[in-house]
């Protein structure tokens, strides 16, 4: 068979095929790449074209795809280039004020009462042996392998005994938690976070003078991680 003969009968064998189209799609994180927000996507585009389950995990929501076609003929309207200004201006408005938030947040936490009572050390060791005994009885509620080891004032070694101090104070005896709870997903939070952290563990220094050794490995332990050995 001559060259020609085969190339012949490749573009008639090719003729002879009826292939189906393939149809790009766009996922929302597509989208989001070219500049779509999710209000765009329900206001422009509507339904997705198609819905495609999760092969690793059956039971997470469908993924939902659009025909590129579709996105980009939308991208093409007067009314993408409208809601893409709008969306834009709302981006810049947002970072512009994200700093002046940030100041808020910290005037909050540096105006915020951090009231830690003086106690006797022995009442304070009771205290703090008793809150460390209930974490640890709702640590084995919740994890099944960990058992319960109650302690006693008089068994605790003295640096596990401080160490169960300032937990008591910083957790029982200031808005610490609360506070941070209120904080969640706000702008600042992260140096939110890390200033009332230090302003706990200095008024808890100053109240109990004793204790400002642990207060000052805690604070580097969370800021730095637990040394090594």
């Amino acid at each position: 068979m001559t060259t020609h003969e085969k190339d012949h009968k490749g573009q008639e064998a090719h003729a002879g095929q009826d292939p189906q189209p393939t149809r790009a799609y766009l996922s929302a994180a597509g989208l989001r790449a070219r500049g779509w927000t999710p209000g765009m996507v329900r206001q422009l585009l509507g339904e997705p074209d198609q819905l495609r389950t999760n092969p690793y995990f059956r039971s997470a929501p469908q993924t939902r795809l659009y025909r590129t076609e579709h996105v980009e003929a939308a991208e093409r309207s007067e009314e993408f280039r409208a809601a893409s200004a709008a969306a834009a201006r709302r981006s810049a408005a947002a970072r512009a004020a994200a700093p002046r938030r940030r100041r808020e947040v910290l005037a909050r936490i540096a105006a915020e009462p951090i009231d830690v009572p003086r106690l006797a050390p022995h009442t304070l060791a009771t205290l703090a042996v008793d809150h460390r005994n209930r974490r640890d009885e709702e640590r084995a509620l919740r994890r099944s392998r960990h058992v319960a080891d109650p302690a006693t004032v008089e068994s605790a070694e003295p640096g596990a005994l401080d160490r169960w101090k300032v937990n008591y104070l910083r957790h029982r005896l200031t808005r610490y938690d609360e506070i941070l709870d209120e904080l969640f997903g706000r702008i600042g939070r992260a140096a939110a976070e890390d200033l009332l952290r230090r302003r706990v563990y200095a008024a808890i220094s100053k109240a109990h003078p004793d204790l400002a050794q642990e207060c000052e490995r805690q604070l580097r332990e969370r800021e730095c991680g637990p040394s090594p050995g």
